[in-house]
């Protein structure tokens, strides 16, 4: 029977524990707690001083707190192998030999937990869909890992590599199928993971405007899944050439079927280019009214005061014309309007207007509220207070019921004639009233 790696190492590593004394398994075990030790001691070092020093930078940072669960047994590995080759000279190293693979094996598991979850669970909460991904993931590690040490590693190869599939004029190898697809998943794994950290390190740079901040990172991760895509592919040895193909349909099907789709990404772009709107401004579009959340490639996500989110396609905020309450100045102008009586003292209600108006919370200060008489009216003096607010982002119905009821505060405090519509009714023919009482009056009627 052909010897395999398992049979040599067990039957080493028995004849190690066969005698317990032996210092060549007492210096492998003090060997592998203290580098597992170190590596956990250096750990929590970095963690402490990285931690200290607050740096917001995602690359130089790579998220301390989550990466800790990583970064103990990746630093025991490496110690473990600067020691393997120090201790080999005297000992024999069948436990290193052992547990170094199964310890690789665990590292290569969390750093992928670790990567997925900075891709897809930024907020912290991890769903279903990744946690079975992580689940496979750990099971395929541990079975890899199970056929190195048994030895039926590149028998498995072996087989993969000799079984092919017919594909056209071609036959491909289940191995070459499975390196393509390894490949492909690593690269656009990594290109999202690295897209992350530049979106995460981008965010955090005040001195840049949030649209420009947004449409660097969105260009960024764009162009890190196109390099990852053609390097994944050469890498398999696929002539990217014949993507010249795919390239030309594609221009087709953008020209004719998906052209509202492509003039919102178009726009998306332009948008988050020219600065126009940003996270956070209070705009109105259409029918849509609300403030500015998300600015993605095709859409944009507005905010209702009543708590209802509207989907814009970002065509229509280029066709369209849009009102930007906060584009230079979020200052803006209310008004409200009264009607008083025409033996009302019009200066000394203006005034007490004005200051009732400036006591509502949300009405600011400069400008001052204006009281104005806009004309003479049928019924009385149509009178207009005016005022700023410098939160549009709150809505404008609660600070308008502030003033009005401000105003009507005021208005009954000093008694003030709020005069109703009011008509005369002349008589033509008073004779024909007196001669038939039951008679249909024709009057005309004339403003009081």
């Amino acid at each position: 029977m052909k010897p395999t790696f398992l049979s040599g190492l067990l039957l080493d590593f028995w004849t190690d524990l066969s005698d317990l004394s032996n210092p060549a398994l007492l210096w492998q075990i003090f060997t592998l707690l203290l580098c597992l030790a170190a590596g956990s001691a250096i750990a929590k070092v970095l963690r402490r001083r990285l931690g200290k020093q607050d740096m917001h930078s995602g690359v130089v940072r790579l998220g301390v707190e989550s990466f800790s669960r990583v970064l103990s047994p990746l630093l025991g590995l490496v110690l473990l192998e600067m020691a393997k080759p120090v201790l080999a000279k005297w000992h024999h190293i069948n436990v290193l030999r052992l547990f170094i693979p199964l310890l690789f094996s665990f590292v290569i598991i969390r750093l992928a937990f670790y990567i997925l979850r900075r891709i897809f669970a930024r907020g912290g909460q991890a769903g279903g869909f990744l946690l079975l991904i992580e689940k496979v993931f750990s099971a395929m590690v541990w079975i890899g890992v199970a056929l190195y040490i048994t030895g039926l590693w590149p028998d498995l190869l072996q087989f993969l590599d000799d079984t092919v599939v017919p594909i056209g004029a071609h036959k491909i190898s289940f191995l070459v199928i499975l390196q393509a697809c390894v490949s492909v998943a690593a690269t656009l794994i990594l290109a999202l993971w690295v897209g992350a950290m530049l979106e995460e390190r981008l965010m955090k740079v005040e001195t840049m405007h949030s649209s420009l901040r947004a449409v660097v990172a969105r260009m960024g991760r764009a162009v890190l899944i196109l390099v990852a895509l053609l390097v994944s592919l050469s890498l398999v040895g696929i002539d990217l050439t014949v993507l010249s193909v795919f390239g030309g349909a594609l221009g087709v099907g953008l020209g004719f079927g998906l052209q509202k789709i492509a003039s919102s990404y178009v726009s998306g772009f332009v948008i988050l280019l020219e600065r126009s709107l940003a996270i956070g401004d209070m705009v109105a579009v259409d029918k849509y009214y609300g403030i500015v959340t998300q600015i993605n490639t095709r859409y944009t996500i507005l905010l209702g005061l009543d708590g209802v989110e509207s989907v814009v396609p970002n065509d229509m905020l280029m066709s369209n014309p849009v009102q930007n309450y906060s584009l230079t100045d979020s200052t803006l102008r209310l008004s409200t309007t009264v009607t008083v009586g025409y033996q009302t003292d019009l200066e000394s209600i203006l005034r007490l207007l004005e200051e009732a108006t400036a006591g509502v919370a949300r009405v600011s200060k400069l400008p001052v509220p204006q009281g104005l008489l806009l004309k003479f009216g049928a019924n009385g003096l149509d009178l207009e207070i005016g005022f700023w607010i410098a939160d549009p982002q709150n809505g404008r119905s609660g600070v308008l019921s502030d003033v009005n009821r401000a105003i009507w505060q005021v208005l009954q405090q000093q008694k003030v004639e709020l005069p109703s519509p009011q008509r005369d009714i002349r008589i033509m023919n008073p004779g024909d009233l007196i001669k038939n009482p039951d008679c249909t009056v024709q009057g005309a009627v004339k403003p009081a």
